[in-house]
């Protein structure tokens, strides 16, 4: 798994920032998707990817140490579909 400092890092050593600098780079990208998120919009990062929210709606399960039904609340997900680019990346 990459963390946040290790982008930062990477960021860092390729443009000749400080580590600081680019980490708050990284923290901005972060904020800003976040945001676009909590607003509800699409956030399209071309040759990436789009990270999306979208609703689940209340629906019925069962609770398996009791076997009664239950009601899930409705719920916002932020889901993520990669681009066509990173998908060919990926199954070189």
């Amino acid at each position: 798994m990459t963390t946040t400092n290790e982008i930062a890092d990477k960021i860092a050593a390729e443009h000749n920032l400080t580590k600081v600098q680019s980490k708050a780079i990284v923290e901005a990208v972060i904020a800003s998707i976040t945001a676009a998120a909590v607003a509800g919009n699409e956030t399209s990062l071309p040759g990436f990817g789009k990270f999306k929210v979208r609703e689940t709606p209340e629906r019925e399960a069962r609770n398996p140490a009791t076997g009664a039904t239950i009601k899930v609340a409705a719920a916002k997900k932020l889901a993520f579909t990669s681009a066509k680019a990173l998908k060919d990346a990926l199954n070189k």
